[in-house]
């Protein structure tokens, strides 16, 4: 007869193959883009196929920033994106804050209306952001992709930030509003230093949404000077030939910024994610 003990361990052995399996599943492709980038181009596509290259190279490294506007590319995605994160993040809060502690006329159809901003793919508003933007002269420019990013990422940060803000007790806000703090300054000086964590998160969340945009930056940008990342790395796909080194290489580099926000602020979200678990 199998023992409590024996089922015990056979279930962690069993949770543990299915994690190093889909750890796997998840890897093999980050692997294997890793392996193409430091290949020549000559070896990339030339039978045998291997996962170590017999010669290793950071030519493609090189060459995206040296014969591409790789740099122009990544310095209009990082001003795109960061200054589209700071205002959803402005406004977020703020909306998240007041549906949190204040009830108003409407609010239930207000946060059903946020909500539902999120049901409809993105492409249904395409035509009306291009002929709302080419209507005050936002086509090809940076704050025009910034409105079109904040729109997209201001209703569901609200929810998110809203959420977090629940979390907080309200004596608090009594209490610093009896020791003579405005409504302003409780949320400035008591409420947004606890709500860190949340914040990070919607950070993360709005910072993803901006930087792997592609479809949006495609239809409204035209010139060079003012393509993003993801468009310009499409873009490494030739007529005749497509160089899978460098697009690799490229996506790698692209994929830095992501790495490095989430490692920098990822004991926030964690906390962020266990906030409000035994409440």
């Amino acid at each position: 007869m199998i023992t409590t003990r024996s089922k015990r361990l056979i279930l962690n052995l069993c949770s543990y193959i299915i994690l190093i399996v889909s750890s796997l599943i998840v890897l093999i492709p980050a692997l294997w883009m890793v392996s193409t980038s430091l290949k020549p181009s000559e070896s990339v596509v030339s039978p045998p196929l291997t996962w170590i290259p017999d010669t290793i190279t950071l030519n493609s490294f090189v060459k995206i920033w040296k014969d591409y506007p790789f740099g122009n590319y990544f310095v209009n995605s990082v001003y795109i994106v960061i200054v589209a994160t700071v205002i959803s993040l402005f406004f977020s809060a703020l909306a998240g804050y007041g549906t949190s502690r204040f009830h108003f006329r409407g609010k239930g159809s207000f946060l059903t209306f946020l909500l539902m901003t999120q049901m409809f793919p993105s492409i249904m508003l395409l035509i009306p952001f291009y002929k709302v933007l080419k209507t005050f002269g936002l086509i090809d420019t940076h704050f025009g992709l910034i409105v079109v990013y904040i729109s997209f990422t201001i209703p569901f940060c609200t929810w998110m930030m809203m959420g977090y803000f629940q979390s907080i007790p309200k004596e608090l806000d009594s209490a610093a509003m009896i020791d003579g703090c405005s409504r302003l300054r409780t949320f400035v000086q008591i409420i947004l230093p606890l709500s860190l964590p949340g914040l990070s998160a919607t950070a993360i969340y709005a910072f993803l949404v901006g930087w792997n945009e592609y479809m949006f930056a495609f239809i409204l940008t035209t010139s060079e000077n003012m393509k993003t990342l993801p468009v310009g790395i499409a873009q490494l796909n030739g007529f005749y030939k497509i160089e899978w080194n460098d697009m690799m290489a490229a996506s790698i580099v692209s994929s830095m910024p992501l790495i490095l926000l989430f490692l920098f602020l990822q004991k926030y979200f964690i906390s962020s994610l266990t906030a409000g678990a035994v409440k």
